[in-house]
């Protein structure tokens, strides 16, 4: 009878412990379940946060085309005069008080140096091109960066001759070249035109209306005249000119005292009052 109490007892002792064990292994097994989902749920969240800026970016890229998009579709503010080349508004409202930055004879030397003092300045100009400067792959490397700095590209003729020693055929042939050859390095062609020594003849003009060009001369330039080549006496002479106006079409050349000069004329003008107007602001034909 002794032995058969103490048999059951030690059987009820081993189902305990048995139970007890069980019991342990399911909690432990449920925690780890628990750390395990928990893990899961973590790992989620943390996808979740580093997706999120990749559709951020992916955003901001679209909103990046709209903006190019936009900027192919400006819409003009100005126009030029043919009778003054003066720059002059489109309608009422739009700011009169304007200056247009124009360089010939590019790109002869300092064009590019010229180019790169406008855009840390944050203004723009028409770099009137001659097609003797394009001659080799450096001189036309040198206008596609100026092209590629946002600065439009203006034909000033193949070989800079007086148009009105030209016959019809030499004429189309300086004008017609040209925008080839514009077109061939930067992709786009001219959209204004310039006449070596402000001459035009019935010939030109039928021609830069074919090109659906803009022809323009200039209100007052000085930089050819020796008593202004040089940086002081230039900067002096084209922020003080009698000749500045409202809409003041500014000529100035590839040299060496005008790249000098340029950012204190810009500087100048600003602080008369005058804002430098883009190009892109001028309404094409």
């Amino acid at each position: 009878m002794f032995k058969l109490l103490v048999l059951c007892s030690v059987s009820f002792m081993l189902l305990f412990v048995q139970a007890c064990s069980s019991q342990q292994a399911n909690q432990s097994t449920s925690t780890k379940e628990s750390k395990d989902e928990a893990k899961v749920e973590e790992r989620n969240e943390s996808n979740q946060q580093n997706a999120k800026p990749k559709k951020e970016e992916k955003l901001n890229e679209e909103d990046s085309k709209d903006l190019r998009d936009n900027d192919d579709t400006i819409e003009p503010q100005y126009e030029i005069s043919p009778e003054t080349s003066l720059v002059k508004p489109l309608k009422e409202g739009i700011n009169e008080k304007v200056v247009l930055l124009t360089i010939d004879d590019a790109p002869d030397q300092y064009a590019l140096e010229m180019a790169k003092h406008l855009k840390d300045l944050d203004v723009k100009a028409i770099f009137f091109v001659n097609g003797h400067f394009l001659r080799s792959d450096e001189e036309k490397e040198i206008l596609k960066k100026i092209h590629s700095m946002g600065f439009p590209i203006g034909n000033h003729t193949m070989t800079h001759q007086n148009l009105n020693d030209l016959t019809k055929e030499q004429q189309r042939k300086e004008i017609i070249q040209l925008n080839q050859l514009i077109k061939e390095v930067t992709g786009e062609k001219p959209r204004f035109f310039r006449a070596p020594f402000g001459e035009n003849t019935e010939t030109s003009k039928k021609i830069i209306e074919e090109e659906q060009m803009i022809a323009m001369n200039w209100t007052y330039g000085y930089d050819w005249e020796s008593e202004y080549q040089n940086k002081e006496a230039l900067t002096k002479i084209m922020v003080d000119s009698p000749f500045l106006t409202n809409g003041a079409n500014l000529l100035m050349h590839d040299r060496v005292w005008t790249r000098d000069a340029l950012p204190d004329i810009v500087k100048g003008l600003q602080n008369k009052g005058y804002t430098i107007v883009d190009p892109a602001l001028i309404k094409g034909l």
